[in-house]
């Protein structure tokens, strides 16, 4: 293992388990969010974003944190992975943390309930089409998200 997509909603636990994901295995975490957005909360252009994931991408070993939802590009940064995991976390446990967080965009919460009927279903299809060799791990629960980082980390 030595390029891992961690996806999911807001919310899920992303940052959390990629951090602990590095900290375990000493792989360097990219947390993909504070890359994107700008500091007015405006988003990169598609074109710009999927040349910035590329250049990350290239490196020998990673970890790339983050799911921007209707924003994103996944295709570059799935292609590379080995491994990818997706935080498949109930909605309420996943507004629930949002809402310690921030009050957020409008965007971001419609993007938070409706992940799992609408998003959900574009990732595992990108994982499938892109990343087809990738050991696949979902996790529904944070007790099974403990587990996998057990397993993963080693």
């Amino acid at each position: 293992m030595r390029r891992v997509v961690v996806l999911g909603p807001g919310g899920s636990g992303k940052s959390t388990f990629a951090r602990a994901l590095g900290a375990a295995t000493g792989l360097p975490v990219i947390e993909l969010d504070a890359r994107f957005w700008s500091p007015a909360l405006e988003p990169t252009p598609p074109g710009a974003w999927r040349r910035l994931q590329a250049d990350l991408a290239a490196a020998d070993a990673w970890i790339m944190d983050g799911d921007l939802g209707p924003y994103d590009v996944l295709d570059e940064r799935l292609r590379r992975a080995d491994t990818v995991v997706v935080l498949d976390l109930a909605r309420w446990r996943c507004v629930v943390r949002s809402l310690r967080r921030s009050w957020g965009r409008a965007d971001y919460w419609r993007w938070v309930l409706t992940w799992r009927r609408r998003s959900r279903p574009l990732v595992l299809r990108a994982v499938a089409d892109q990343a087809p060799g990738a050991a696949l791990h979902v996790a529904r629960s944070p007790r099974a998200a403990d587990r996998l980082l057990a397993d993963l980390g080693g």
